[in-house]
């Protein structure tokens, strides 16, 4: 039977491979890989279990914030707030646990914090309109604020009678894998089905594409913003938990200029900054490229003073390609 030109074009610009080559995640996972490989063979530790335990435990964190991100950038937001959102997470979670309190009530009391700052990030920017980067801007000084009066601006270090189990479960493994890398892997698995899958996920990028056509269409715009400030905020809770278990002490430092590696992590894996587009695979492979760069500097003994020259230059390439794959 005699194939059609329209047919064979089609066969051609929509087939697998040629779906898989366009997506910006493959690419910045193939430079991931090629990453690796090349440090295996000009390196005698990358490739050494106790590296690569390291580096998988270390970019889990910024991962985690980074799949909460990308429901935020879908929408056409931003989160400025996440790493003071995390610290404020983890100072709940100390000051509880210092004071005897166990951590099945701490953790769900850290996490209500988290939650707290992201729902007032939500409503002010859903129903007030105020612009998301100038609400989350000052979310971050608030949020962080409120740590270093809730713990004194001190450091926390004793946990109290479950200090044990929050040190395993930050700091440990389970099968020789990381904990925090198997809480990593549920939260991106648990979101990519969210998003494909789910009414929530549709709205999300309907609203990214086309605020106004969302709107005429019926989705409840304003209440899946407030969502998505409320999961951004959820994952960095998240992460402050498990950081602080990893850390073994937490201070009001903690998470400080973390913003730049999450927004990095998820423009790199293929979020648009004008929303409509990401995916949670890709947050986690853009953070885990950072994170090999990163490990990659300190390993070649180039001073790690370059990591936000390089860093930065991968947020330039990957905007960039978005553009020119647009066009």
């Amino acid at each position: 039977m005699t194939m059609s030109l329209e047919d064979t074009i089609n066969r051609q610009t929509h087939g697998p491979l040629n779906w898989i080559f366009s997506r910006q995640t493959f690419w910045v996972f193939l430079a991931a890989v090629i990453a690796c490989i090349v440090l295996s063979l000009v390196t005698d530790t990358f490739a050494t279990e106790r590296n690569i335990f390291n580096v998988t435990r270390n970019f889990a964190f910024v991962a985690m914030v980074a799949v909460g991100m990308t429901a935020v950038i879908a929408t056409g937001g931003i989160d400025l707030s996440v790493g003071s959102t995390l610290c404020l997470s983890a100072i709940v979670l100390g000051m509880l646990m210092s004071e005897g309190y166990s951590i099945w009530i701490a953790i769900p009391a850290a996490l209500l914090a988290a939650l707290a700052a992201g729902f007032v990030n939500g409503v002010l920017i859903a129903y007030v309109g105020m612009p998301p980067f100038v609400v989350t801007l000052g979310m971050l000084s608030v949020a962080r604020s409120v740590a270093m009066v809730g713990s004194n601006n001190k450091m926390v270090y004793e946990f109290g009678p479950d200090q044990a189990v929050l040190l395993q479960l930050g700091g440990g493994s389970t099968l020789g894998i990381p904990n925090p890398v198997i809480v990593l892997a549920l939260l991106a698995l648990a979101t990519g089905f969210a998003f494909k899958w789910t009414k929530w996920g549709r709205h999300i990028f309907a609203i990214g594409g086309n605020e106004h056509a969302a709107i005429l269409t019926g989705v409840p715009v304003q209440r899946v913003k407030i969502s998505v400030y409320l999961f951004s905020a959820l994952c960095a809770g998240i992460a402050g938990v498990m950081m602080t278990g990893w850390l073994g002490g937490v201070t009001t430092n903690l998470g400080q200029g973390m913003e730049l590696s999450v927004v990095a992590a998820t423009v790199i894996g293929g979020a648009n900054l004008m929303g409509g587009s990401g995916t949670a695979f890709g947050a986690v492979v853009g953070a885990a490229l950072i994170e090999v760069i990163r490990n990659s500097l300190i390993l070649l003994g180039i001073s790690t003073f370059w990591q936000g020259a390089f860093v930065g230059t991968f947020i330039i390439i990957a905007v960039l390609f978005d553009r020119l794959r647009a066009k």
